[in-house]
């Protein structure tokens, strides 16, 4: 039976992605700070799952702190066993002007995005190399790939996940782990609720010309990636013109922007 680790599980794109995995008979364990939500979680992942013999674990860990994803990754793995799948899903994002958004917003969301993910790898590491296989999949962005206004703090966390899941993807081969990097595009979840709250009108100006996807409609791409060991999982076509083009389109997508960034301006 599989074992698949999700951190950022108690909501959104990880939630939806547990449910599926536990609809598809395998054991789950969700790590997220908030207790009351990893609750709602496990409720909602226990009332789709494949059978009763099924686990589902709940950990409450802060991912940036090394010590506390190491202990919630070991404690996973002595409760539910050798992972196959971990999943980096957790994630903060706090839209605004460069100059305005505090030092400390700049520090705590490459702690959360990059750092989180990158604890919880080293954890897993060294137990898929003795098994010899298991996936590990990293939540970065469409902001990721091109650097848009008004997230100055957020997209450069998501380009660092790009150059570490690069890294090692090469690195972590001959082991048999594979490795995916996801960018998915606006997602319906409480963290695009949150950032909607600071986000300068230039920036709800450019994304909102974007379609907006449910967690569970992303959250099927990355099934269907990782059954497919693709490295690149890109949900829709304009991610996916985005990361295979990205070189030719970046002149014609900043022009695009900055017409935007100058009719909101001279308002």
């Amino acid at each position: 039976m599989q074992h698949v680790i999700i951190t950022g599980g108690s909501s959104g794109i990880g939630k939806a992605t547990a449910k599926l995995f536990a609809s598809s008979g395998a054991n789950i364990t969700i790590i997220a700070r908030n207790i009351d939500n990893l609750e709602i979680a496990k409720t909602e992942i226990e009332a789709v799952k494949l059978n009763y013999k099924q686990q589902i674990l709940t950990l409450t860990a802060d991912v940036s702190q090394r010590e506390q994803a190491e202990s919630a990754i070991q404690t996973s793995i002595d409760k539910n066993g050798f992972p196959d799948v971990l999943i980096t899903s957790a994630g903060i994002a706090y839209p605004g002007s460069f100059q305005e958004i505090p030092i400390d917003i700049f520090e705590q969301t490459m702690a959360v995005n990059y750092f989180g993910s990158l604890y919880c790898i080293r954890s897993v590491v060294p137990v898929m190399q003795q098994q010899q296989r298991g996936q590990i999949v990293l939540l970065s962005s469409g902001a990721g790939l091109i650097g848009i206004y008004g997230y100055t703090a957020y997209s450069p966390s998501k380009f660092a996940l790009r150059g570490l899941a690069e890294s090692l993807r090469g690195e972590l081969k001959p082991f048999g782990i594979g490795v995916s990097i996801v960018y998915p595009p606006d997602t319906d979840t409480p963290q695009l609720e949150a950032e909607n709250k600071t986000k300068p009108p230039e920036t709800r100006k450019i994304t909102e010309t974007a379609k907006t996807w449910t967690a569970e409609a992303v959250a099927m791409e990355i099934i269907k990636g990782i059954k497919k060991r693709k490295f690149v999982i890109t949900p829709g076509l304009e991610i996916s013109l985005i990361h295979r083009w990205h070189s030719v389109l970046s002149p014609i997508l900043n022009w695009y922007m900055d017409k935007i960034v100058t009719q909101i301006q001279q308002k």
